[in-house]
């Protein structure tokens, strides 16, 4: 299984409003940078776009290291908390309902396919396939605005 990175990131000028996110795809020597936006969103519905975007893009089950900042995405796929949404009927454990369950949907299918591993990195930092991904990000979502 060929393993892959990925790093992801989304942007948001308000909260819902105009929204981008931005992808780097690795393997070997390949490198793959995708992007795209919404004229009315919500970060974490880009930070979950991007990922899917990104899977969307393997042509084969691959072994995946994803990097993001968003502990809300990190979180939900490591401590389980999405699967246990969907097992629910997307709801939470407090009993309110999960938000985004259109895209966590697309997001869960696509884990059946590929082994994921997630990463958080700190956002705005040294690295620089994160802040590479907030610049597309932000850039997209200028171009609602």
């Amino acid at each position: 299984m060929k393993t892959v990175t990925i790093y992801t990131d989304g942007a948001c000028s308000g909260n819902p409003g105009p929204g981008g996110w931005g992808a780097v795809l690795m393997y070997g020597e390949h490198k793959k940078e995708l992007s795209g936006g919404e004229a009315r969103t919500t970060n974490n519905r880009m930070e979950l776009t991007a990922v899917i975007r990104a899977l969307e893009c393997l042509k084969e089950p691959c072994a995946v290291e994803l990097w993001s900042d968003s502990k809300y995405l990190v979180d939900a796929l490591e401590k389980g908390w999405a699967k246990g949404w969907r097992a629910r009927g997307w709801v939470k454990a407090d009993k309110k309902p999960a938000l985004n369950p259109d895209l966590w949907e697309r997001l869960l299918n696509l884990l059946e396919v590929h082994d994921l591993r997630c990463h958080w990195v700190k956002g705005h930092a040294e690295n620089e396939y994160n802040n590479r991904c907030d610049e597309m990000a932000v850039a997209e979502s200028r171009k609602f605005k």
